[in-house]
């Protein structure tokens, strides 16, 4: 779907000639549900024979049977769920972002080439959602994120008569125009970024490598005016990057390091974001189980979400500058990979007892982090990476593993991922998990065993991150496999590119000191 083609329109519903419009009913306790005047004879029917109360995804679809009083060719009234009665503002916009994918989801079981969609109006929404750009927004990102398909790659198999996806979204509002506008319009920016994200996970670790990451850093640069750089393998050489340079060490793809830059002159911050950008990982010399490996080519999906959080950070242009730095190369087992046991000099001099070459995410980062903090100086650094699968055993795949050593910051993170439905959970840090780390033979190793294994790893990272505020985000348990969501697909979720997007919408200055 093409962003040009999801607009905003103050026509009454009824005259749009469509395949489906759309309107919603807010589910009332022990009432009929609330719903636009259009509708409501076919809902009271359907509500008094208990056919329909306004439940979450539970819908009523009829087909106009005078086209002369509704030109739609199918009308659909969808459930938000007691969206009037949620207090937290976060399970509230996932609500609505759910009634979003249901439409995506209806849309694509009739076949709708378009959709029109009937905003409801604020007083029938609860007051955490009483601002209509934000409430427009939620329902945007839903229907354009459970539109998602990756098909690439299906040539012969494909036919002419599957579904392409919708090919227009429309959405009607009498008031409040310009303000809902501005909503969809953001909601277009942060779902495209994720949808590409996920595109890039879905990748095969053939067609997405280093040089991939750089030519799409480059195109988006050249497209939008952001600064671009790539760090060559002989650069890194010369800097020290010991980390990066020994994980690729068994690859013929030589590694590289991706940079893009938002920084405005009148910029009082910066935010720097670091994404692992592993290609594909076959954990190296400490090889993994063949059972399940096609999935990591998914092992770069944080530096999918730094670099794709750029392309909304480039279109809205926000007061705080915004760095990207994306560390890429495979993990292979080639003649010269690494071995266990290996000792490597990381960029600012602290030296690593390899132990495992399949914990090699923590390697690419911490050069990463190193550099960038030294060269951009930030207000505060994060990271997110699909780094350990401890985090899995913790949280499931329905919380990203948070680790940080500023408080602040985690309350914005918590903010920003909350509000995108995207939730976080803090784990500590502190002394006792940094001895497990501590080396006989070097300053550090790269895994402090099973115990603690995700915030471990974050002990490894935090060498490399001084005082400067920072969080890391584990996603490994949510990149792909995340919480069941109408509106996420299988596979690649687009974790987090949607979390650093709000963060940066809603930075303020002095937030994090």
């Amino acid at each position: 779907m093409k962003k040009d083609r999801i607009t905003t329109i103050t026509k009454a519903a009824e005259t749009i000639k469509t395949d489906l419009l759309v309107y919603f009913a807010v589910e009332e306790k022990d009432k009929m549900p609330v719903c636009d005047a259009a509708v409501q004879p076919q809902v009271k029917k359907a509500y008094e024979l208990n056919d329909f109360s306004g439940k979450a995804a539970e819908q009523i679809l009829f087909y106009p049977p005078d086209r002369s009083k509704i030109s739609a060719a199918r009308v659909l009234v969808l459930g938000t769920g007691p969206v009037n009665k949620e207090k937290d503002k976060g399970d509230a916009l996932d609500m609505l972002r759910e009634a979003g994918g249901q439409v995506a989801k209806v849309s694509a079981s009739v076949k709708a080439k378009d959709v029109v969609l009937c905003l409801p109006t604020p007083k029938h929404l609860s007051p955490a959602l009483a601002d209509p750009e934000v409430s427009a927004g939620a329902l945007a990102e839903g229907v354009i994120l459970g539109d998602y398909r990756f098909e690439k790659y299906k040539e012969s198999t494909k036919k002419k008569t599957d579904y392409p996806g919708l090919g227009a979204i429309k959405f009607v509002c009498n008031d409040n125009l310009k303000i809902i506008r501005q909503g969809i319009e953001k909601a277009k920016n942060s779902a495209f970024a994720a949808c590409t994200a996920r595109d890039m996970a879905n990748e095969p670790g053939n067609h997405w490598t280093s040089a991939d990451f750089a030519a799409y850093a480059k195109q988006l640069a050249a497209d939008t005016g952001l600064g671009y750089r790539c760090l060559e393998k002989k650069e890194m050489e010369q800097m020290g990057m010991g980390g990066i340079l020994a994980v690729n060490q068994g690859s013929y793809v030589p590694a590289r390091m991706v940079v893009l830059e938002y920084l405005p002159e009148d910029r009082t911050e910066t935010i720097l974001l670091v994404g692992k950008g592993l290609t594909f990982d076959s954990g190296g010399i400490s090889i993994k189980p063949s059972a399940g490996m096609e999935d990591m080519k998914y092992d770069m999906c944080g530096g999918a979400a730094v670099m794709c959080a750029m392309q909304a950070v480039a279109l809205e242009k926000p007061d705080v500058g915004v760095v990207a730095i994306v560390p890429a190369t495979d993990n292979m087992s080639g003649s010269k990979a690494i071995h266990p046991g290996d000792i490597i000099t990381h960029y600012n001099g602290v030296t690593s007892e390899v132990i495992n070459t399949d914990a090699e995410g923590r390697l690419l980062l911490a050069d990463a982090l190193a550099w960038g903090i030294e060269n951009f100086k930030p207000t505060c650094v994060l990271d997110t990476a699909t780094l350990t699968g401890a985090v899995i055993i913790g949280l499931g795949h329905h919380y990203t593993g948070l680790v940080s050593n500023n408080d602040a910051l985690v309350k914005a993170v918590e903010a920003a991922g909350n509000l995108a439905g995207e939730p976080v959970w803090r784990l500590p840090l502190n002394k006792n998990y940094e001895k497990q780390i501590e080396s006989k033979v070097a300053d550090i190793k790269n895994t402090g065993g099973k115990p603690a294994g995700t915030i471990t790893a974050a002990a490894y990272l935090s060498n490399f991150v001084g005082k400067t505020p920072w969080a890391h985000l584990d996603i490994a348990g949510t990149a792909w496999d995340f919480t069941k969501k109408v509106y996420i697909p299988k596979g690649a979720s687009g974790i987090a590119t949607r979390t650093f997007i709000n963060l940066v919408r809603n930075w303020k200055t002095d937030k994090v000191k």
